[in-house]
């Protein structure tokens, strides 16, 4: 988390060489190990426990998801075995400098030229943005088709295209704000599936951070509790005291119903239910809360060493909220959960 890149070469290589991880849920025809979307969210449970510090969100379930709901056959062939194998890093760029997440307040225009696109704005809050090779943007189409918008797949490295690192209070997850003047990009799929297969994406996004977030709300708890029965304080450990006691079961109640959210939303995305759209809000909602809250009253029960960097707890709360406000809020997403049951 210290260097500008964002995680180390040699652990991606492991996740990739030996685990094959970033193409777990890829079919197997686009050099994928075959398996589904429970099994991706299964992945990042546990890198959310490890606060594993790596670009796998932003390539295996934002940019492979997104070629996968919107490429052509000849488009999926082409681009996805370079990010199953991990040769590739990817980012999916939607969020501009306002940082709203919905699909309607996109700005950012491609143009017809030359036989493909040319991309003008910029998009900001992109995860990974700084180091990923290939950039799925989300934007609004110039010409016949005015207004429609559609997913666009350019070479991170095209002419036209720059990148600056953003400063965030969460080191261990780096976005990159990204400028693009007129940068050659390729329509992925076509115009009329573009906005089903962005809203499909980032819904998918939704279950699978939600699932990371609970991983994360679980190890912050048990640190919690194994902290409490360490402390002592007045001749007896803190965790004997009511007050923690109670603490501590609210907040395992809390992480127990997120997870069952979060695994819930995962299961129905998996066979295509189809609630599964509004149980991605219900998840990244719950999930979101309960992290927040977990977090916060880990760092509680820790005490002033709770509050110091000789303790590493902070570096979850920080995951923590970053998490929060990643693809929408929880208002956001309650609202949107709301709008998907007519209310």
């Amino acid at each position: 988390m210290a260097t500008a890149d964002g995680y180390d070469p040699a652990v991606w290589r492991q996740l990739s060489d030996d685990l094959s991880l970033p193409g777990i849920h890829l079919p197997e025809q686009y050099g994928g190990a075959g398996f589904g979307f429970v099994e991706l969210c299964i992945v990042e449970e546990e890198l959310g426990r490890a606060l594993l510090c790596a670009p796998y969100f932003s390539t295996a379930v934002m940019a492979a998801n997104a070629i996968l709901n919107a490429g052509s056959d000849e488009q999926k062939s082409r681009l996805l075995p370079a990010l199953a194998s991990g040769k590739r890093l990817a980012t999916l760029a939607i969020a501009e400098d306002a940082g709203d997440w919905n699909p309607s307040r996109i700005q950012l225009v491609a143009t017809p030229a030359d036989g493909g696109y040319r991309l003008r704005g910029a998009k900001s809050y992109v995860v990974d943005g700084r180091v990923a090779d290939l950039m799925i943007v989300a934007a609004r189409v110039a010409g016949p088709r005015e207004g429609v918008v559609a997913l666009f797949a350019a070479d991170g490295d095209s002419p036209g295209i720059k990148r600056r690192l953003l400063e965030s209070m969460d080191a261990t997850r780096k976005i990159a704000r990204i400028e693009f003047d007129d940068a050659r990009a390729e329509l992925l799929g076509d115009f009329d599936g573009g906005a089903s297969a962005l809203s499909r994406t980032l819904d998918q996004a939704a279950i699978a951070l939600a699932n990371e977030m609970v991983g994360g709300a679980q190890k912050v708890f048990e640190s919690a509790v194994d902290y409490a029965k360490l402390r002592v304080q007045f001749g007896r450990t803190i965790g004997s005291f009511q007050a923690i006691k109670h603490k501590c079961a609210d907040m395992l109640l809390e992480v127990e119903l997120a997870k069952s959210a979060a695994y819930y939303a995962a299961q129905a995305a998996a066979i295509d239910d189809p609630q599964w759209p509004a149980l991605a809000s219900l998840a990244k909602a719950s999930a979101s809360d309960a992290y927040l809250h977990t977090a916060a009253d880990c760092i509680q029960i820790h005490g002033g060493i709770g509050f110091t960097w000789d303790n590493d707890t902070h570096l979850w709360f920080k995951r923590a909220k970053s998490s929060e406000v990643f693809l929408g809020q929880p208002s956001y997403h309650r609202e949107l959960l709301m709008q998907r049951w007519g209310v």
